[in-house]
């Protein structure tokens, strides 16, 4: 299989880094690639929005896979824009990476993939948009996985403890799940060796309150924790505060019963424990 990937962010690099032996050959995207020196082994493309190189086009429409992490902008998805008309004239897996954002506030219940995208925010009804758009697209053969927090090496509670980063901020009844890296890359291959399309969550089993994770950080590192902000006083970004208007519980039972993947660390507590064990408190790139 030959896959391709556009937009190669953390988790699709990660994924290539645990499963780029399984495709003869492996291409995929950066806005710069003269920024990137973390990218062996992938023949890189420049891609920022605009027309794609020739070269690019005719890549992608060589490919067997297609890994979608770029996200859609208020105009639509670049992606699309620029390769809907190759990918649309055969026969390929798609793999759409959106969020489980979509979902939007349901003060802590809990949800899965039946449940109607309902979120206020600009940005996830842009993704569900562009799940659609997708789906549409790829002639029944497109899969759409739903990403809860991500996290893993270099980007974890650890890390901004370390970087004196981390905050408690406490709104009451906040939960959500998380997923650690190398699970979504499992979810990644699941999805493309599953025949047909179809959507699923990949999130943890334990969603939980923010200010947990950051406490369980700071007792595997044997530091005091922050101290505790209450939200509705906290300083905080527009983008930061609107993180926080979401709460609910996501399930991933489909994922494990159709997809059949198995999760290494099913709980935020078994994702800072192999982190804080393999060191994994320096900041990525």
């Amino acid at each position: 299989m030959r896959l391709f990937i556009l937009g190669l962010g953390y988790s699709a690099r990660h994924f290539v880094r645990k499963f780029g032996g399984s495709f003869s050959h492996v291409a995929g995207t950066v806005r710069d690639p003269g920024k990137r020196d973390d990218l062996a082994g992938i023949e890189v493309h420049g891609f920022s929005g605009d027309r794609p190189a020739d070269e690019t086009v005719n890549r992608v429409s060589d490919a067997d896979v297609v890994l979608v992490s770029i996200p859609p902008g208020s105009t639509g998805d670049p992606a699309i824009a620029a390769f809907g008309h190759v990918l649309a004239a055969g026969r390929r897996k798609v793999v759409y990476l959106s969020t489980i954002g979509v979902y939007g506030d349901h003060a802590g219940g809990w949800v899965d993939e039946s449940t109607p995208p309902q979120s206020a925010l600009d940005r996830a009804r842009m993704r569900v948009a562009a799940e659609q758009a997708w789906t549409d697209m790829a002639q029944g053969n497109v899969a759409i996985l739903r990403l809860a927090g991500i996290y893993g090496p270099g980007r974890n509670a650890l890390v901004t403890l370390r970087g004196g980063t981390a905050r408690r901020i406490i709104k009451p009844g906040q939960v959500f799940n998380r997923i650690h890296v190398d699970d979504i890359a499992s979810a990644i291959m699941a999805a493309v060796q599953h025949q047909g399309s179809g959507t699923w969550n990949v999130c943890d089993d334990e969603p939980a309150p923010p200010q947990d994770v950051i406490a369980y950080a700071a007792q595997l590192m044997g530091v005091a924790p922050p101290a505790e902000e209450a939200f509705a006083t906290a300083e905080m970004s527009a983008m930061a505060r609107s993180f926080y208007s979401s709460s609910a519980r996501v399930s991933n039972a489909r994922l494990k019963r159709e997809l059949g993947v198995t999760l290494a660390y099913p709980t935020y507590r078994h994702g800072l424990d192999a982190l804080w064990r393999d060191g994994g408190v320096r900041a990525s790139r």
